[in-house]
């Protein structure tokens, strides 16, 4: 029987161009600006999305689209949370989504929102390959102001295939039942680099293999191929067709994991939600591995 096939998780920005120009009957499509940063960062977002963005999409805010009472960052909200939060931005259960950012990688925020996507049932969901820089690259036109959409009906249903817990990444130390990659930089995983976030120290969790989300990039912001990201997880030891995790700072970049994997033709790949900050805060100290200070109490 031959495996079922996948949506296509990239689309490239001469593509989009074509699809904004002439619409095609019966598959709406709707743009999403998914632009987010760290708080060190300085940048705003929002207010870069209002200055210029591709024609016709609407901005995500990962802040806002997520469970608020959490402690940790930008955990996935609830159902009925998410359903409403993409039908005021315009999308129903046909539109194929197509969502970018415009970070100076190409990628960075957006794979958190397609998987997303994903996760609560909405599978036309696509990537614009090297995010807003290759679009303006390109020369391809620009809008700015407010984002203005007609609302739609959408439907929510978590897959909880998707999410791994706490509990879950805890108990694995032991069973061993899944790999778990690690998309934050190399001196963050080692423990020698800062955490951008006040009160957490860089380390990883036992057992863990580090990829840098960027290592899935090309130097020009374009996502590598995928016999040169099957090449990636040969090189790391990361077997594909044994069950995976995908984990970072607090949920974002280990999307690129995800998508890297997706790209090889496994769809699979669920993603520690709470990832580093919640085990730090969470762990005990000999389960945080660090060159650095660790965790002392």
């Amino acid at each position: 029987m031959a495996p079922p096939q996948l949506f296509r998780a990239l689309v490239s920005a001469q593509w989009v161009a074509e699809a904004l120009r002439a619409p095609r009957a019966g598959q709406p499509l709707q743009l999403l600006d998914a632009s987010w940063y760290l708080p060190k960062m300085g940048r705003d977002a929002r207010r870069e999305f209002e200055e210029r963005h591709i024609p016709g999409a609407a901005f995500f805010d990962l802040d806002q689209c997520s469970d608020r009472t959490s402690p940790y960052d930008h955990m996935l909200p609830g159902e009925a949370q998410f359903a409403e939060y993409v039908g005021h931005l315009g999308v129903g259960a046909a539109t194929h989504v197509v969502i970018y950012d415009a970070s100076d990688q190409g990628l960075y925020s957006a794979p958190r929102v397609w998987w997303m996507f994903r996760a609560f049932g909405h599978h036309t969901v696509s990537l614009l390959d090297g995010g807003l820089r290759h679009w303006l690259s390109q020369g391809l036109p620009l809008s700015s102001g407010k984002s203005h959409q007609a609302p739609a009906e959408f439907r929510a249903e978590l897959d909880p295939a998707f999410v791994k817990t706490y509990e879950d990444v805890k108990e694995n130390l032991e069973s061993r039942r899944f790999q778990v990659v690690d998309a934050r930089a190399a001196g963050r995983f080692r423990g020698t680099e800062p955490e951008p976030r006040d009160g957490i120290e860089p380390g990883h969790i036992p057992g863990t293999v580090n990829i840098p989300f960027t290592d899935f990039l090309t130097g020009e912001g374009l996502e590598k191929s995928p016999e040169e990201i099957h090449h990636l997880f040969q090189e790391k030891k990361v077997d594909l067709s044994q069950p995976l995790v995908a984990t970072c700072g607090s949920g974002v970049t280990a999307c690129h994991v995800a998508l890297g994997a997706y790209l090889c033709g496994k769809p699979d790949i669920p993603v520690y939600d709470g990832s580093w900050v919640e085990w730090y805060m969470r762990a005990q100290p000999e389960d945080i591995i660090s060159e650095g200070r660790g965790k002392t109490h």
